[in-house]
């Protein structure tokens, strides 16, 4: 027997040239999730190409691979939809605000009024050449391609999609760019020239530790514990930008300004304590003995500047590295001081980030396992460890000699 034929009105279809002088095609595919019949449309410029749209819906049906879509959005709309409404109960501020920045930059200009059925993995590899000729990085390219599979993907769990174009679509392949850590002799001349700047134990901290710019300059005093030469990770400072108070009128704000900044009621921005980047963030680590002492004189100094200050000073927080008021210290102050402290040590130009590459680089020229190094730095995933830890001369040559004795020392026994 053959297969059965499904009821006429569940097979329905017809094609037909409208008023505005396209070919439409409109096909039952059966039933969405409240009952209602399911028919969906699709407009060509012929009748040919209307009838082959048809007939794509007709086998898709007849195999069983189609399902129920909610209304065919315009990639613009689903991103907005995504980023305000769905994301922000899920996401951190910082995740949020650069999803935000690359979908606004890169993408719904491009194709944001398309429908998303009409997107394929072509269209999306055309906008990654686009963006790399433009001269983005593969960095950035790749970064874009995540956000908009994750969007996408969400799309597909929700019926808005039925196959994220993502998934199948190729980004540009990743290029890994090896990042040279500091030497212990350029670390040695930053944290000696560094006693001339206002925070000395600052730089120590970063080089020593490894924690992110963020956790430095977001420490309190209740953090160190000078008795049994601990240090905990609680917080991170973080600056997000002003959302206006004052209300939207036809999606512009009442105030006027177009800022959030500049708006008189403005809120939920500026400089602030936040929850650290991951869970695993949230830890205690051991200080080196002449890092405790070198906190403790720090804190003397502090407390100095603050008698100095008088009521002047900002107490809100008891900062172990308060900015000149005792508030906190802008991040990009803090880059800044870092540029001046390596051009004034005779160093290399590094980010600053970079120190934090060059404490776990410390960390294994010492010997310490793998596990305590990625405990130290708060990271949860060997491949996060992986794009860190770099191979240096020190530790090639130790494994060439380690391997010379073993297998050319007539002398040395396997363990």
């Amino acid at each position: 027997m053959g297969r059965p034929r499904k009821p006429a009105a569940a097979t329905t279809s017809s094609v037909y040239l409208g008023a505005d002088g396209d070919w439409h095609g409109r096909v039952t595919m059966g039933k969405r999730p409240d009952g209602r019949t399911d028919r969906r449309h699709v407009q060509r410029h012929t009748k040919a190409e209307a009838r082959q749209a048809v007939r794509d819906l007709e086998r898709r049906r007849d195999a069983g691979e189609y399902h129920w879509i909610a209304a065919d959005l315009t990639l613009e709309s689903w991103l907005s939809h995504w980023l305000e409404v769905i994301l922000p109960m899920t996401v951190r501020w910082k995740t949020l605000s650069t999803y935000r920045s690359q979908m606004n930059r890169h993408v719904i200009g491009t194709l944001g009024s398309w429908r998303m059925s009409e997107i394929e993995p072509e269209h999306l590899e055309e906008l990654y050449r686009h963006l790399t000729a433009q001269g983005h990085s593969t960095h950035t390219v790749r970064a874009v391609h995540r956000v908009l599979r994750s969007a996408l993907n969400e799309a597909v769990r929700r019926r808005r999609l039925s196959v994220n174009p993502a998934i199948i679509a190729r980004p540009p392949r990743a290029v890994e760019t090896e990042i040279e850590p500091l030497t212990i002799e350029e670390c040695r001349r930053v944290l000696q020239t560094a006693h001339s700047t206002r925070h000395p134990a600052r730089w120590s901290v970063a080089l020593s530790l490894g924690l992110r710019q963020g956790e430095v300059i977001g420490l309190l005093w209740t953090d160190v514990d000078f008795d049994s030469g601990q240090l905990r990770v609680r917080r991170s400072v973080q600056r997000r930008t002003w959302s206006h108070g004052c209300g939207l009128t036809d999606g512009r704000a009442d105030c006027g300004r177009k800022r959030g900044a500049e708006c008189p009621e403005r809120r939920d921005g500026g400089l602030l304590l936040v929850e650290p980047k991951t869970s695993a963030s949230k830890r205690t680590v051991a200080l080196p003995a002449p890092l405790t002492a070198e906190l403790q004189a720090h804190k003397n100094r502090v407390n100095r500047r603050k008698l100095a200050a008088g009521p002047s000073w900002d107490d809100t927080w008891p900062l172990v590295f308060p900015a000149d008021d005792g508030g906190l210290i802008d991040p990009a102050r803090d880059h800044r001081e870092w540029k001046a402290l390596l051009d004034k040590a005779g160093v290399r130009a590094v980010r600053l980030h970079d120190a934090r590459h060059t404490a776990a680089t410390l960390l294994l020229l010492q010997g310490v396992d793998i596990r305590t190094v990625m405990a130290i730095m708060g990271w949860t995933e060997m491949a996060t460890a992986q794009r860190y830890l770099h191979a240096v001369d020190d530790l090639r040559r130790r494994a060439a000699q380690q391997m010379g004795s073993l297998l050319w020392d007539t002398c040395s026994t396997i363990p």
